[in-house]
């Protein structure tokens, strides 16, 4: 049985961690919440429902949640113009459609977002599904994007591809294994201790070796 093909976006097809965290750094400063960039990296993955809380606490969680989102959202998106597609993403896609797997691109980004890396991907035609905001309740480690992209397809299994181990504790709530690829900024033991089944460099590595991958079960 050919397993559906869930590839998550940021941070392994689009080249966004590093704005995320600079975005959210400044949300904070803001409100004079003041913390090391590496920090917030660290939990880049999570979205902004689980971010705040999980670097700040609760209590600021429940003062300033929904501020500090706003506030990332208006800076990140004035920074959007400066991500990129990573090398071989579109390739990949391409790659698994031909090789008759069901695709669909997984993303808790705001509709406006998902959009804008739809178009850098040039990925409408291919993919057979894309998930946004608007398709879940609560962003990841929820499994919540696992189970609306395998929803998408009316699908009832799957292989995740991810960058970051928030990526693979969503899968792994439903007993999706994860591919891992180090274009996020976590190390190769940090992905596999969360539980990667196999890690590669990026995407365009992936695709060459893409022989190795699990696409049945």
């Amino acid at each position: 049985m050919r397993r559906a093909v869930i590839l998550d976006i940021d941070g392994t097809l689009v080249d966004t961690n590093y704005q995320h965290a600079l975005a959210w750094y400044m949300a904070f400063r803001e409100h004079q919440i003041f913390l090391p960039v590496w920090q917030i990296h660290r939990h880049v993955g999570m979205g902004g429902d689980q971010l705040v809380e999980a670097l700040a606490g609760e209590v600021v969680e429940r003062e300033n949640g929904d501020a500090l989102r706003t506030a990332h959202d208006v800076l990140y998106l004035a920074s959007i113009q400066t991500v990129s597609v990573f090398a071989g993403a579109r390739d990949l896609i391409v790659e698994l459609k031909q090789r008759g797997q069901r695709v669909v691109l997984a993303s808790s980004a705001k509709v406006q977002e998902a959009e804008h890396y739809l178009d850098l991907l040039d990925a409408r035609e291919i993919v057979d599904a894309w998930t946004t905001s608007d398709d879940v309740e609560q962003t990841k480690p929820s499994p919540d994007l696992v189970s609306a992209a395998l929803g998408k397809l009316g699908a009832e299994t799957g292989v995740m591809v991810g960058d970051t181990p928030w990526d693979i504790e969503a899968a792994g709530k439903l007993d999706v294994p994860t591919i891992a690829v180090l274009t996020g900024g976590f190390s190769e033991s940090e992905l596999r201790d969360a539980g990667a089944m196999v890690v590669f460099e990026s995407v365009a590595q992936l695709r060459e070796r893409i022989e190795e991958i699990p696409l049945s079960g």
